[in-house]
């Protein structure tokens, strides 16, 4: 057969062809198979997180920043280690984002605090010289959505069996467990920040503004 093909060139230049691409497709299949599951460590978002998120897509921020550092040492020298499928596992939709008006905010929550992102939102050029962010003072007024948010949680448990409760996990339990669980997540938060208003209305009155939840999500992005 081999002494036939090489009397072939066509024929041999299509065995090889076909292959090498065997080959690579054997190589190459496995491995994105496994990048594609959620990587190690990668958890669901609590409910408050989810309701920071649903903040993060109403208030359009994915229009000016992205969450998908490339394979680029310019990237990883600024922003950290690149983005593998498998971390957007439980992301629905995703927020991978088109344009980089602002910085990338794939690991955001390994290098910035709850007060930093407080000064920030409320006055982007407090922090951020020159900064063309608009500042988001709707945020310390306007209640986070955290009926929506367990709503959406329990969905995807059921529906897609987005592994909530699992041990070493993120509980979600009965509304009543939830709310328990948001309000000490939201309380390590407020703890951080300065302002008197926020503390005021989740110690009186047991609420949780937009930016409390916003910041629960911004530090689960790591």
């Amino acid at each position: 057969m081999f002494s036939w093909l090489e009397k072939n060139p066509f024929f041999f230049a299509v065995f090889v062809f076909v292959f090498i691409a065997y080959a690579g497709v054997v190589e190459i299949l496995p491995d994105f198979a496994e990048r594609a599951r959620p990587t190690k460590d990668t958890k669901p978002y609590s409910v408050l997180e989810l309701a920071g998120r649903h903040i993060y897509i109403k208030d359009s921020c994915n229009a000016c920043h992205s969450q998908l550092i490339r394979p680029f040492k310019s990237e990883t020298d600024r922003y950290g280690a690149y983005t593998v499928s498998g971390e957007f596992a439980y992301d629905r939709p995703f927020l991978w984002g088109s344009k980089r008006t602002g910085p990338d905010l794939a690991r955001i929550g390994n290098y910035r605090t709850a007060d930093w992102h407080e000064n920030h939102m409320k006055d982007p050029t407090s922090v951020v010289d020159g900064s063309i962010m608009p500042a988001y003072k709707h945020m310390f007024k306007n209640n986070a959505n955290i009926e929506t948010a367990y709503a959406e949680a329990l969905t995807v448990k059921k529906v897609f069996n987005v592994p909530y409760d699992v041990e070493g996990g993120v509980k979600l339990g009965s509304w009543d467990e939830a709310q328990a669980q948001v309000k000490a997540e939201a309380k390590a938060i407020i703890d951080q920040m300065k302002d008197q208003e926020i503390k005021d209305a989740f110690e009186k009155n047991g609420e949780i503004r937009e930016i409390v939840a916003l910041i629960a999500y911004l530090n689960s992005l790591k």
